[in-house]
């Protein structure tokens, strides 16, 4: 059976349309003849949306959710599934609709359905830091890459608001809160670029995958890139300058790369360290790559990123220098770069390393590695290159010797020929300049050693003389191999010294340091994919079992017998590539890194045991704490008491009834403070140990805040309360959230002065419900928001008289026990609003399409105005 297609909406933010156009869009198949039906869709009370609802089948839902078994029974060839990501109620087969929705691709059924920016589980902590609201349903990247189409729902910030204004998406009790938080225009347009973006990245990888699946080489400018080569010399700076101002003014990625390969006698790994820094500081990312031909390896890589303009430097020559040395690094890339735009940057302070001219020759992917090309041993295209010129040398050096008659003897001759042989040896290398001088000797012979014009010689002296030349000349060309292979040596060492630092950069990093060498590995062998793997240990029962820890590319592979090239680090560590097959010298400096992936294996793996250990340092810093704070804490109150009762018992003071009953109160009170400093500590204690007894039950809050407001006594009547009647129950422990909201009133009431007293309110979003405390005193700082609720911290105060500052930590302790969450927020006009959200108690309902977890950050107080657009 075939798989069913996948078809997914997106939108930045709810509201955006994508309900409408996903039922659109199936009335318009339905009107083509394809079985169309509705598996569950919620209109949120849209007049235009239950009208196009209504134009289609509609499978029976199940309390308002998705009933899988009656549409795989129902087979339709298309079902509308509205939100993606929706989370199934308890006891469902499935956790989240995306599951369900499998089930129905599996079953051969194609499926259209609507998902939000915010829901994709990578952009969670973005989505949090920009709108305050951390998403509580989100689907994996990897299930939403795998839909066969992507529409992107798009809407500008100032629509939405509008919408939201007329009332197009929230009922009229929900829009001030959500233009005051959710919705505002920085939010908005936040979230509409993290749609495009994540859009544009699909589009990108639909097209590469396009090229390469039809072996597209050919650059298409799509999207501008611009590749800016690095040597590490002085004029890397003013290229990778030169660069950025081409990419800026078209909007273009920027991408930095050095070939590690032939001689670097003027590079400084201080200057490229530089250069990188740089890079990095404007927009720009830095890439390694391995050639032996640079301007073959620079071609390549900007064709892999299709790129479509190359930035590099190149020194001005003249034309002796240019045939001497061949073709510079810039000539050489002009001419294999094709259609990609080639920028030359001239310096002639900074000449660049020269290169011989030749075509790229990298091997193919799965290819066993070529001969390496030596003076001794030279290329193909070089012998034959060598072979022509020594051909040329000779014919134009006889015509001359020759025509020059008696006015040169045979030494003059000799030494005419060993310059040709030597020049021969430097350009085409040993084998062609021994063949050379063999047939200088011939010439000799026959033109220039009586008898001329015959192959024999008559004088034992000249015959000494051509057997000397031949020896001179292959001693040369001997010495001249040795000295170009100790240049290749020092060119190689340097280069794997390069390769070697680059990933020693990457473990150096830290975080994701494994990751991060993996790609780095990947990117300078030119691999397809790279993988780490370990056995087990001697003692476990998998000891011969192989694990994969980390990866990098496509398809890596698992085991040994899956890799091209196996790296072994330890006993237990191996690294694993695929792709082609390397060469010794490549092959020895894979071990190095294999060695270093190791270690970074294991700086990872101390670095997650000591985030493990957090939890005990914390413990010990509360310990502290604890015992600093409660030395004067818990000595007052009992002071105070001590006091108190002490005077009553002294019978050589008469009191009066109103001395002692004043006494009386004071004593009590000590007693209530020290009785609440007590409870408050031993909660912490359950708390951070884990121990605290939560009996959650469907409680209703205006009772529970009654309570709270009582325990408070005369101080509760300041606070103003505003909760609707029909304010749905909450689930949670009564007793625990009586003290939650206590705790929080009381700080509201000490920092708020007396003509703005402290509000209650409360509200119903979706699976939760909200209680919202707005004080009306100074309010507090981001970094101070996150350190108010670390125990034992008092913000603002000045000395030890008013607590150990348990009640924000505690508050926000015995809150999360309960399922829920305590975060503070900036009230509209001043002050601080503290948010109780708790799960709602009432039977489950669908929840609308609304911002996930349905915390709304800065709800309107009722009354005040909310800044922004909403005409």
């Amino acid at each position: 059976m075939h798989r069913g297609t996948l078809r997914l909406y997106l939108g930045a933010a709810p509201g955006t349309g994508k309900t409408f156009a996903m039922l659109t869009e199936g009335i318009r198949r339905a009107g083509r003849g394809t079985d169309v039906v509705i598996g569950v869709v919620d209109t949120h009370g849209r007049a235009s949306t239950e009208e196009l609802r209504r134009a289609l089948e509609a499978v029976p839902t199940r309390s308002g959710e998705l009933d899988l078994a009656a549409v795989l029974a129902r087979s339709p060839a298309v079902v509308l599934v509205d939100e993606f990501a929706h989370r199934n109620p308890p006891g469902s087969a499935t956790g989240q609709r995306y599951e369900d929705i499998e089930c129905l691709l599996d079953a051969g059924i194609d499926v259209v359905s609507t998902l939000n920016i915010d829901e994709l589980a990578s952009l969670t902590d973005i989505v949090e830091r920009v709108t305050g609201v951390r998403p509580e349903q989100t689907v994996p990247d990897a299930t939403a890459r795998r839909a066969d189409e992507i529409q992107l729902v798009d809407e500008t910030p100032q629509a939405l608001r509008r919408r939201m204004a007329h009332g197009n998406i929230y009922p009229p009790e929900r829009i001030d809160a959500a233009l005051a938080a959710y919705f505002r225009p920085g939010n908005l347009a936040a979230l509409r670029e993290l749609a495009l973006l994540w859009v544009a990245d699909r589009v990108a990888e639909g097209l590469h995958r396009y090229r390469a699946d039809h072996a597209i080489g050919d650059t298409w400018e799509t999207r501008e890139r611009v590749t800016v080569a690095l040597s590490g010399r002085a004029d890397g700076a003013a290229l990778i300058r030169r660069a950025a101002r081409l990419a800026g003014s078209t909007g273009a990625e920027l991408h930095g790369v050095h070939v590690a390969t032939a001689p670097r006698d003027s590079s400084d790994s201080a200057e490229l360290a530089t250069q990188r820094a740089l890079l990095d500081s404007l927009g720009g990312s830095y890439h390694v790559v391995r050639g032996a031909d640079r301007a073959g390896a620079l071609v390549d890589f900007a064709h892999g990123v299709n790129a479509t303009q190359l930035v590099l430097g190149g020194r001005r020559t003249n034309w002796l220098s240019s045939r001497l040395g061949g073709l510079g690094l810039a000539a050489g890339v002009a001419r294999l770069s094709g259609d990609i735009g080639v920028h030359i940057v001239g310096h002639p302070a900074s000449p660049d390393v020269q290169s011989r001219p030749a075509v790229h020759t990298r091997p193919a992917v799965g290819a066993a590695p070529r001969r390496r090309a030596s003076v001794l041993w030279p290329s193909r295209r070089r012998a034959w290159l060598g072979a022509a010129l020594s051909a040329a040398l000779l014919s134009a050096m006889t015509v001359v010797l020759v025509a020059a008659g008696g006015h040169l003897n045979l030494l003059s001759a000799v030494l005419v020929y060993l310059l040709a042989t030597v020049l021969v040896a430097l350009a085409a290398g040993l084998a062609v300049a021994t063949l050379t001088a063999i047939a200088a000797t011939l010439l000799l012979n026959y033109f220039f050693t009586p008898p001329v014009h015959r192959f024999t010689i008559s004088e034992s002296n000249n015959a000494l003389a051509l057997v000397v030349f031949v020896l001179v000349a292959v001693v040369v060309s001997v010495l001249l191999d040795r000295a170009e292979r100790r240049r290749r040596e020092a060119a190689r060492a340097s280069a794997e010294a390069e390769t070697l630092a680059t990933v020693a950069h990457s473990v150096l990093r830290g975080e994701g340091a494994l990751t991060s060498l993996l790609e780095q590995l990947r990117e300078i062998f030119a691999m397809r994919a790279v993988a780490v793997i370990e056995r087990g240990e001697p003692w476990e029962p998998a000891a011969d079992r192989w694990q994969v820890i980390a990866t990098a590319g496509d398809e890596p592979p698992a085991t040994p017998h899956q890799a091209d090239v196996v790296a072994p680090a330890d006993d237990r560590v191996t690294l694993l590539l695929s792709g082609r097959l390397l060469g010794a010298d490549d092959q020895r400096v894979l071990r190095a890194v294999a060695i270093q992936a190791a270690a970074a294996l294991r700086t990872e793996r101390l670095a997650a045991e000591a985030e493990l250990s957090r939890p005990l340092r914390e413990v010990d810093r509360t310990r502290t704490a604890l015992l600093a704070a409660v030395s004067h804490d818990l000595r007052t109150p009992l002071a105070g008491a001590k006091a108190a009762v002490s005077s009553l018992r002294d019978s050589s003071v008469a009191f009066s009834a109103q001395d002692k009953a004043e006494l009386l109160a004071t004593a009590d009170e000590s007693l209530d403070r020290l009785a609440r400093l007590v409870a408050n500590l031993l909660d912490m204690s359950r708390l951070q140990a884990g121990a605290m007894a939560v009996h959650s039950q469907a409680v209703a809050a205006e009772d529970v805040v009654a309570r709270a407001l009582d325990s408070l006594g005369p101080d509760g009547d300041r606070v103003s309360v505003s909760m609707p009647m029909d304010l749905p129950a909450v689930t949670a422990d009564p007793g625990l959230l009586e003290r939650v909201i206590g705790n929080l009133l009381e700080n509201a009431l000490r920092v708020s002065p007396p003509s703005r007293a402290p509000l209650l309110t409360a509200s119903a979003h979706d699976q939760r419900v909200e209680l919202r405390i707005v004080d009306g005193g100074p309010g507090l700082t981001d970094e101070a928001k996150q350190r108010a609720f670390v125990a034992f911290q008092r913000l603002g105060d000045t000395s030890n008289t008013t607590g150990v500052g348990l009640g924000l930590a505690l508050a926000r302790g015995l809150t999360e026990a309960m399922g829920g969450t305590l975060t503070p927020e900036d009230t509209p006009g001043g002050g601080l609003t503290m948010v109780i959200a708790l799960r709602r108690a009432a039977a489950y309902s669908v929840p609308d399409e609304s911002l996930p977890g349905e915390s709304l950050p800065g709800e309107s107080i009722p009354g005040e105005s909310i800044p922004g657009e909403v005409a």
